[in-house]
Order: C-alpha cells, then sequence, then structure tokens
C-alpha cells in the first residue's frame, strides 16, 4: 500500500560466495545439466555446504545421467572457491550425493497425458510484482542492492580490489516521499578480505570502487550513511562461518521484501514446480501490467492445486494506482494470459538450462534475453484492450 509520507525501506542482497547462494548455484547447475540432456526431468535439487563438504540431496527422476560431483566442483571453481581457508577448496572438498525419484503419487498429477492435462507440481501461492520507479520495473532498493552484490563479484574476479573473497553482502536503504524514490539514505556493506589489508583503504575502495560506481551521483548526499565491515574485519567467511542451504534467500531473490511472497523458492526445481513457474509467470503478468501503463504498482498472486491446471485463483492489486479498476485488469489478465503450468512453460520457454545465472543477483529486473519472463510483448495488447473498454 502506498505511503503518501515520508518513510525509509532497505532491502539487501548477498554475494555469489555466501553459503546459501553457493547451494542455490550448485542446486540449479545440477538442474541445468539434466534440462540439457532431458527436458522432461522431473526436479526437486537440494543442497547443504559446510566446512570443506557438500551434500546434495533430492527427488529426481530423468533419463540421462549427470556426473554431480564434477557440477559441484565446477560451480564452486566459477564462483572463486579455490582456498581452504575460505571453508571450501573446488578441488579437495567432499561431496556426497542422496537422490531418489520423484513421488509416483506426484507424477500422477503432474505429468500429462492423453486424458490428464499436466497439473500443478504442488499446491501454493506465488506473486509476481512490478512498479514504475525504476526502469526494470522493479523497486529501487533491491536493485541497487543487486547492483552492489554484482559489483563486489566483479571488483573480486577482476582484481580491481584483490584482496577481496567470495562472501559478502549489501544492503540498501532508500527514502520515500509521497511513494516515490528519492534519496539513498544508507548503504551497507559487508565484504570478505584477506586478513593483510588495511581497513580505512578498504572503506575507501569500496565507496570509489563499488558503491559510487553503481549508485548514482544524484542519490546520494552529505546525509548519505555508509556502514562497511562495521565489526572491523570480515576475514573468516563463507562456508568456514556458516552453513548454507538451498532456498534460504527467498527474499533477495524477488522483490526485497515488496509486496508478498508465498514460501516458495525457486533453485533446484524444474518448471514443473509452480513455487518457480508460478512465480516466473507472476512477474510476466504484474511487469505487462505496468509497462502497459495500466498502474504504477501491480501485484499478481496465482495460486494453485497440485495436479490441477487451472489456478484455484488469480488476485490483481494496484494498490490504489490503476488507471482503470483492479476488476478491469484482472478481466483483462484472464483474457490474455494461460496460467495453466504447461501453457506458462511452453509461452516463457523454460525448458532450458537458464537456471545457474539466475541463482545469484536476483530473478527478476535481468537485462538478459533468456529470462523471458521480464518480456513486456504483452504490454501494448494491454493497453489497447484497456482503452476499448
Amino acid at each position: 500500500m502506498i505511503n503518501n509520507g515520508r518513510y525509509l525501506f532497505t532491502s539487501e542482497s548477498v554475494a555469489e560466495g555466501h553459503p546459501d547462494k553457493v547451494a542455490d548455484q550448485i542446486s540449479d547447475a545440477v538442474l541445468d545439466a539434466i534440462l540439457a540432456e532431458d527436458p522432461t526431468a522431473r526436479v526437486d535439487c537440494e543442497t547443504l555446504v559446510m566446512q570443506g563438504n557438500v551434500i546434495v540431496t533430492g527427488q529426481i527422476t530423468t533419463c540421462c545421467y549427470v556426473d554431480i560431483p564434477s557440477i559441484v566442483r565446477k560451480t564452486l571453481k566459477e564462483i572463486g572457491f579455490n582456498n581452504a581457508k575460505d571453508g571450501m577448496d573446488w578441488e579437495t572438498c567432499g561431496v556426497l550425493t542422496s537422490i531418489t525419484e520423484q513421488s509416483l503419487d506426484i507424477a500422477i498429477g503432474v505429468n500429462g497425458t492423453e486424458i490428464h492435462e499436466q497439473g500443478a507440481g504442488d499446491q501454493g501461492m506465488m506473486f509476481g510484482y512490478a512498479t514504475n520507479e525504476t526502469k526494470e520495473l522493479m523497486p529501487l532498493p533491491i536493485m541497487l542492492a543487486h547492483k552492489l552484490a554484482k559489483r563486489l563479484s566483479e571488483c573480486r574476479k577482476n582484481r580491481i580490489l584483490p584482496y577481496l573473497r567470495p562472501d559478502g553482502k549489501s544492503q540498501v536503504t532508500v527514502e520515500y516521499i509521497s511513494g516515490k524514490p528519492k534519496r539513498v539514505e544508507a548503504v551497507v556493506i559487508a565484504a570478505q578480505h584477506v586478513e593483510s589489508v588495511d581497513r580505512d583503504k578498504m572503506r575507501k575502495d569500496i565507496i570509489n570502487q563499488v558503491i559510487r560506481k553503481i549508485i548514482p551521483p544524484d542519490l546520494l548526499d552529505r546525509n548519505t550513511k555508509y556502514y562497511i565491515n562495521e565489526t572491523g574485519r570480515f576475514v573468516i567467511g563463507g562456508t568456514l562461518a556458516d552453513t548454507g542451504l538451498t532456498g534460504r534467500k527467498i527474499i533477495v531473490d524477488t522483490y526485497g521484501s515488496v509486496g508478498s511472497h508465498g514460501g516458495g523458492c525457486f533453485s533446484g526445481k524444474d518448471p514443473s514446480k509452480v513455487d518457480r513457474s508460478g512465480c516466473y509467470m507472476a512477474r510476466y503478468i504484474a511487469k505487462n501490467v505496468v509497462a502497459a501503463g495500466l498502474a504504477d504498482q501491480c501485484e499478481v498472486q496465482i495460486s494453485y492445486a497440485i495436479g490441477v491446471a487451472q489456478p484455484v485463483s488469480v488476485m490483481v492489486n494496484t494498490f490504489g494506482t490503476g488507471e482503470i479498476s483492479d476488476e478491469k485488469i484482472l478481466e483483462l489478465v484472464r483474457k490474455h494470459f494461460d496460467m495453466r503450468p504447461k501453457a506458462i512453460i511452453e509461452h516463457l520457454n523454460l525448458l532450458r538450462p537458464i537456471y545457474r545465472k539466475a541463482a545469484v543477483f536476483g530473478q527478476f529486473g535481468r537485462d538478459d534475453p533468456d529470462f523471458t519472463w521480464e518480456r513486456t510483448d504483452k504490454a501494448e495488447i494491454l493497453r489497447k484492450d484497456a482503452e476499448s473498454t
């Protein structure tokens, strides 16, 4: 709901070496490898990482074979885990797997047949959101936080700041007035580093090479606060300091606490799981509604029952910003968007190995042609249809 006064809103992102994001990337790397060979596979892959060990488990039904330990090591190497002092070395870490097939009871309702349409892979509520406050049609705090986290990675891998290590977090607080972002109130960076770096040098480097390279100068002023490694040091990090699990960063993956969340995670799940595909469709719908100029903000909820193709319910909320009523927008949504799981998968072309790169720096607001849920190809027809009603 729009707040017409002054308020602060904060969102965070995490670096690709954050333990939970390591787990997400491994789960999605396994998914990608399977989809590349068997697009009809059913994959629900979970990963745990901690102090030199990786455990990959889940329910996978496929006709192909993939070398999971090799996938794990390749993913860790690409992230930058090449030092056991970070808790993980890609060459020497232990990898354990415990995989079973998808339940036959679930398969009955999810696998389509000549007489039974493909149903949803689970019950639940999926949400999508869009706002016109950024060019990506995403909330500003989460977009800045993602870009800061990505810049930390670039500075590490390109040796701009060679003392950085893979783990890290970013957080951005934005001041809003009458529902519009006006300035950045605070930036928080926690960046893992080698022990020898001087803290003052690192603080200056991160302000100049990370924060000021990402946040537009008109959003920063003399009252903007910078909190950089406020404990004084961040040497022990990664999986040496924390356990990582798939699916623990669902707010980072979506809208940074703006809007609602149904609770399901994305990573490691093939698109028959509506936790993933339903959220992508909800984002696609909301983004097209906003791109069409029908509202400044839009949240879409789609709910499903396991084994049932048609959604149980669909809801549109424009928080009072709609050019037409929410009821009219919902009519247009139902007319122009097919929300059955098979239709979503086909329309968004989701049976491709595209998910590892989506597992870090946010699932939404990305300028990548593989992320078909970011297209605004329905905006024009929505606009014209709304004008004719």
